[in-house]
């Protein structure tokens, strides 16, 4: 095995110095179309990863809703977690009066609040997904008008002049897809799985709702016996 030339940076036998100057002349060829397709791609992963990360939060160390209604028949409440259910009712428990009325109401405010938490940030993701093959068609365009200014002005006999506008609309269009298709397929799935947590928290909510629900019947009926 050759070690790795003085002033590279070499990972598993992948020259990482090599690879980043191929990069970055692969996105100078593309022209200026190609800087907000790489800023878009920096921030539509950058959600994606953040989207992954509270996903997993909210899906790790829940309560179930026996537990829940142990707590809000007078139990104590758990400590720590990070479940979606453990926080709705958190933050409910903060929230309530004391009054069931107004107490049911607080827990559909609070459901509320987790459902567009959930949803949160997965329409920008779809949406830089979706504008990264229109910036690869408008980087098409752009290059073929080059080559064509090109072949009006020197015919046929530049080449090199006529590979730039190319290089452009290849480019451009090459890395539009390769932003948009796994974008789009990772947005899809963050989607139905936020529809899941979303499913599992009306569930939940349901269920508190319902004993809420009975508890406002039995005072009612204890104040009209009384």
């Amino acid at each position: 095995m050759m070690a790795p030339a003085p002033g590279t940076i070499a990972i598993a036998g992948l020259d990482l110095t090599e690879l980043a100057w191929s990069t970055w002349d692969y996105a100078m060829a593309g022209g200026w179309v190609m800087v907000p397709m790489i800023i878009g791609s920096i921030a539509m992963w950058a959600l994606i990863i953040d989207r992954l990360r509270t996903f997993a939060e909210l899906d790790r160390d829940d309560i179930e809703a026996p537990a829940a209604l142990a707590v809000l028949g007078g139990g104590r409440a758990p400590e720590g977690g990070s479940g979606l259910r453990r926080m709705v009712l958190h933050r409910y428990l903060r929230a309530r009066t004391g009054r069931v009325n107004i107490d049911r109401a607080v827990l559909r405010h609070v459901t509320d609040r987790a459902r567009r938490q959930l949803h949160g940030r997965l329409p920008v993701i779809r949406t830089l997904a979706a504008i990264a093959p229109l910036l690869g068609l408008l980087g098409t365009v752009l290059g073929m008008i080059q080559t064509f200014q090109v072949i009006a002005q020197f015919g046929t006999s530049n080449a090199r002049a006529m590979a730039s506008g190319i290089s452009v609309a290849l480019i451009t269009t090459e890395t539009g897809l390769l932003i948009a298709i796994p974008g789009l397929f990772v947005a899809g799935a963050l989607s139905r799985r936020a529809r899941r947590l979303e499913s599992a928290l009306d569930e939940f909510s349901l269920t508190l709702d319902r004993s809420l629900r009975e508890e406002a019947r039995a005072t009612g009926l204890m104040e009209a016996a009384s």
